[in-house]
């Protein structure tokens, strides 16, 4: 388990396929309409640019996306925030929970009865948070040696080479400009945003393993939630 993972359960029946799509969908479009404030332009708006690169390798509907847009422009859609919660699961280990909400007295309890019913606990403001970086995440469908030192080269922290490519960190800053850099040399950039990352990692095994993987699932199922990181390993 890593900071950077996606925890998803496997889906069988097409209903289920069609509920987590639209599931997501309303994510990424939280995600899009809060980015919008800052300008619908995502040329001159490095932050919606981001989102709306999620949205496409998501297979988002432009029909979608441009409602999205258009909610940050509408006086009377319902204003959302942007909460982050910290929490202990299983093992001790921390999780950082962000959610976009246009009800906090809503999704706080909400996020706080899924830790309780799955074997987590809702921590104090900062007593989780010292364990993470807030950091750039670049993910790139080439692996070796020549990508690694291309993606070093564009202003990397640091690099490691997975199963479906190569995981890029940069300072919070970096992001776009290594992004960016990535791209003109003609790498596959397949996901680039900031991301909460483990300082360190605390090992977890066996029934704490299940029980950590099943709680990440549930929050994450959460409407209002966008990401969920933690720093189990």
């Amino acid at each position: 388990m890593s900071g950077h993972s996606k925890w998803a359960t496997t889906k069988r029946q097409k209903a289920v396929v069609d509920a987590k799509r639209g599931a997501l969908f309303t994510k990424i479009g939280n995600q899009i309409a809060i980015a919008a404030r800052q300008g619908t332009d995502p040329a001159m708006n490095p932050s919606l640019a981001m989102v709306l690169e999620k949205a496409r390798h998501a297979n988002m509907p432009k029909a979608n996306i441009e409602r999205a847009i258009a909610r940050a422009a509408d006086k009377s859609a319902a204003a959302l925030i942007e909460e982050v919660y910290e929490a202990y699961g299983p093992g001790g280990v921390g999780i950082v929970i962000e959610v976009a909400t246009d009800n906090k007295n809503r999704t706080m309890p909400e996020v706080r009865h899924t830790l309780d019913k799955s074997g987590g606990r809702m921590a104090d403001p900062g007593s989780v948070m010292f364990q993470f970086t807030r950091k750039g995440v670049i993910e790139i469908s080439e692996k070796g040696e020549d990508a690694l030192m291309i993606a070093l080269e564009a202003g990397a922290e640091d690099a490691t080479e997975e199963d479906e490519g190569i995981v890029i960190y940069t300072a919070s800053s970096d992001l776009m400009k290594v992004r960016k850099a990535l791209a003109d040399a003609g790498l596959t950039v397949t996901s680039a945003e900031l991301q909460y990352v483990p300082n360190n990692y605390v090992p977890v095994e066996g029934e704490n393993a299940e029980k950590l993987e099943k709680l990440l699932g549930a929050i994450d199922d959460l409407d209002d939630v966008t990401n969920v990181y933690t720093n189990a390993e």
